[in-house]
């Protein structure tokens, strides 16, 4: 959710279509002719993190990573999925060019942001202070 509010308050500022990027599902054949509102298209998008968020987690656990360890983790698996997708803004018209390093920058602040909490909440051991 802190990665969608970042990006809605940075579109919402700049004009800069990053939250879009991040809805967008124009490269899914099923979808891309589908007219999608926004909270069904942000549903998609938790639904992909909560996944996201589970397969890491058993990794970790099968790993038994300690906490530092986790965070560089998390963190770099998120900013590697921010520039796999980042490239996904050519399959659609509604966002951000792909040479525009401005949206780019804030993409991979926005994914940076999201590593930093998901890892945060993947290190936290019950009973122990993160």
């Amino acid at each position: 959710m802190a990665l969608g509010l970042f990006l809605k308050l940075i579109q919402f500022f700049t004009n800069l279509k990053v939250y879009t990027l991040l809805l967008h599902v124009d490269y899914v054949p099923i979808l891309k002719n589908i007219k999608l509102p926004e909270i069904i298209e942000f549903g998609l998008h938790l639904i992909i993190s909560i996944v996201l968020a589970f397969v890491l987690n058993v990794y970790i656990n099968r790993k038994s990573l300690k906490k530092e360890a986790i965070y560089r983790f998390v963190w770099k698996v998120s900013l590697i999925v921010g520039l796999l997708l980042y490239p996904t803004t050519l399959l659609s018209e509604r966002t951000p060019a792909i040479t525009n390093a401005y949206a780019f920058l804030i993409w991979m602040a926005g994914h940076w942001i999201y590593g930093m909490i998901l890892g945060r909440l993947l290190s936290y051991k019950e009973g122990e202070r993160v």
